[in-house]
């Protein structure tokens, strides 16, 4: 995988090693950040970060900060040797599960970046949190499985789809 565009563009990062993870493609990742327009000075969340990807690519478009959110250990540290390889700064990683982490999250965020297994259909659980962690006017981007378009308490800006993934985009 590389970063698309920004700083570090073309640059490679790597991807957790086994089948846990699927991280997104650069395909899917650009025409996300081509949806979602510019990050300048954003703040992110990015959660199932697997790789890191999404939010690597949104720092290095200019974001100001990213939390990433994975609870696979061998994938914290993936994101971690990426974050390192590619000296970006501003960025934490949170080894722990997403619904574990939101209900104690008390920071908003201008992006939220959510990629969870696509066998996850049902985001009520998710529903529930992730109101509270979007800042006014952010803006939450969902990868899912093609055929299945997410349904949340937000208002639809977008879904389309790419291959076998849709990227869908709410608004606060």
């Amino acid at each position: 995988m590389r970063i698309i565009a920004g700083s570090r563009k073309g640059h490679r990062i790597e991807a957790p090693p086994g089948r846990a993870t699927r991280p997104t493609g650069d395909r899917v990742r650009e025409a996300a950040f081509n949806l979602i327009g510019p990050v300048d000075g954003a703040s992110v969340l990015d959660l199932y970060a697997g790789s890191g990807a999404l939010g690597i690519e949104a720092l290095s478009r200019g974001a100001e900060a990213a939390v990433f959110v994975e609870s696979d250990s061998a994938a914290c540290r993936a994101i971690d040797r990426n974050l390192e390889k590619l000296r970006l700064t501003g960025a934490r990683v949170v080894c722990r599960d997403v619904l574990r982490f939101l209900p104690t999250e008390r920071r908003q965020y201008d992006l939220v970046l959510l990629d969870p297994p696509y066998e996850m259909t049902d985001y009520s659980a998710l529903a529930r949190y992730l109101p509270a962690v979007l800042a006014e006017n952010g803006l939450l981007v969902v990868e899912s499985d093609a055929r299945h378009e997410p349904q949340l308490p937000l208002e639809l800006r977008t879904s389309r789809r790419y291959g076998s993934a849709r990227v869908t985009l709410f608004e606060h």
